[in-house]
């Protein structure tokens, strides 16, 4: 093949659905990879399995297939995801079922194994706190970063649909090209090159100027539109990156700048579980309207370890917010916040207290300007125990009649609470495999009847 479209129709869990339609439709793609997992959503997804064993994908899949598998067989194009969250195979039975519903009816292959709860080591130190794993109280979770090779496996089976769960953003996009043109999984200069790519496609709108617009400095054409970026990749590793033309949005060398260096730590050693990828002399050439060309990544062997994400059960937090407004509102809110600092007498150990306008963003700081006329007091405290954390919201919505004059707006929660954090485990130790999911065409009226 002399160039491959890969399109990217989302960067997270509640990206929009719209733009993903688009670029099936018009972009002549060959694949579409919907990157919808993080560290916190890999986590929430498998509590959410622990209190309803169905309920292990992301909640948005099928309204996700129900808009994209009449596109995806009109144009042939393939898909690629890690929606499959906590439950990959039962993600893929949901793609098969919801697209035969949909009069289009997908194969899918689910890319299972990367669920390693009974195999990590939780005297092992946490990477953001260096204390055993253990000690942060019940793990409930922990999912490794498989990379394209255990993908490969499901792209060769020819299913239309290949669900994962916490594989890498970047390796949903190089698992196709390595699938298209046949790269050697120890190529790693060619790795590095297909994972900056794909890490500059994976965050979907990011690249094509969201999360990006600021005015007036850096203006976004038809943000309200904004269309989802495509790579047009070589065989060298190079590629295209653009978006539909009509689309809102830009693609430019600044929105790929930004987009290169977003959360990389180490841009010279970019680690992922398929290379160590250093971005230093990557070029980026504009070659035409929202047309940049990427090259010049190089690579070194990947790292033995895989990273863990681990989900432990911190707690329950409550939290409540109540607005002021007019002459004094932010001294009215900082009472209000006193008053309920003093109520809860040292029973909420973990308590935030800010005003939102004034110190939520980057804590006391020197007054810029007029105070706010309006302004928004927020309290949050997390606890073991759910009553403490209920007694957070109930004592702010109590301001409504025993606090400072003029609050209003009250909105209060309390959800219990997934902490995460980061480990790591032996390559060998994971061992991931695939499961088929045949698609079927709908049943006709009389066969229901008849079943």
């Amino acid at each position: 093949m002399n160039r491959i479209r890969i399109g990217c129709g989302a960067g997270f869990a509640g990206d929009r659905i719209a733009p993903a339609v688009d670029l099936v439709r018009d972009g002549r793609l060959d694949y579409l990879a919907l990157e919808c997992l993080g560290e916190r959503t890999v986590a929430l997804a498998q509590a959410r399995r622990l209190r309803d064993p169905s309920a292990g994908a992301d909640p948005l899949l099928a309204k996700r297939i129900r808009a994209l598998a009449g596109p995806l067989a009109g144009t042939g194009a393939r898909l690629v995801t890690n929606a499959g969250a906590a439950d990959p195979e039962a993600a893929a039975r949901l793609v098969a079922r919801v697209s035969a519903e949909a009069g289009a009816p997908m194969d899918a292959a689910a890319v299972v194994g990367d669920d390693v709860l009974d195999r990590i080591d939780l005297d092992q130190p946490a990477w953001e706190d260096g204390r055993p794993l253990g000690e942060h109280g019940e793990i409930v979770s922990a999912n490794a970063y498989v990379g394209a090779d255990a993908l490969l496996p499901a792209l060769e089976t020819g299913a239309r649909a290949v669900v994962c769960g916490r594989a890498a953003d970047p390796s949903l996009f190089l698992a196709p090209m390595m699938h298209a043109f046949g790269w050697a999984s120890d190529d790693w200069d060619i790795l590095a090159r297909g994972t900056a790519v794909g890490h500059l496609l994976e965050c979907a709108g990011q690249l094509t100027g969201g999360y990006f617009a600021d005015p007036p400095y850096k203006t976004v054409p038809g943000l309200a539109r904004l269309g989802y970026p495509l790579g047009e990749v070589a065989p060298d590793g190079s590629a295209v990156v653009t978006k539909l033309p009509g689309a809102g949005g830009v693609v430019d060398t600044r929105t790929v700048a930004e987009q290169l260096a977003y959360e990389v730590t180490d841009p010279a050693a970019y680690l992922t579980p398929d290379v160590a990828a250093d971005f230093t002399a990557v070029r980026a050439d504009r070659v035409g309207p929202d047309r940049v060309e990427v090259r010049g990544a190089a690579g070194r062997p990947r790292p033995d370890a895989l990273k863990v994400s681990v989900g432990y059960r911190a707690g329950f937090r409550g939290e409540g917010e109540i607005g002021y407004a007019g002459r004094g509102a932010v001294r009215r809110a900082r009472l209000a916040g006193e008053v309920v600092r003093e109520r809860l007498g040292g029973a909420v150990r973990d308590l935030r207290i800010e005003v939102v306008g004034v110190d939520a963003m980057h804590g006391p700081r020197e007054r810029e300007g007029a105070e706010p006329y309006e302004c928004r007091l927020r309290v949050a405290g997390r606890s073991q125990e759910r009553e403490a954390a209920e007694a957070v919201a109930e004592e702010v919505e109590a301001l409504y009649t025993s606090g400072p004059a003029g609050g209003g707006g009250v909105r209060v929660r309390v959800d219990e609470v997934v902490g995460v954090l980061s480990a790591g485990i032996p390559r060998d130790a994971v061992e991931t495999a695939v499961v088929r999911v045949a698609g079927r065409a709908p049943e006709s009226p009389t066969e229901a009847e008849e079943g």
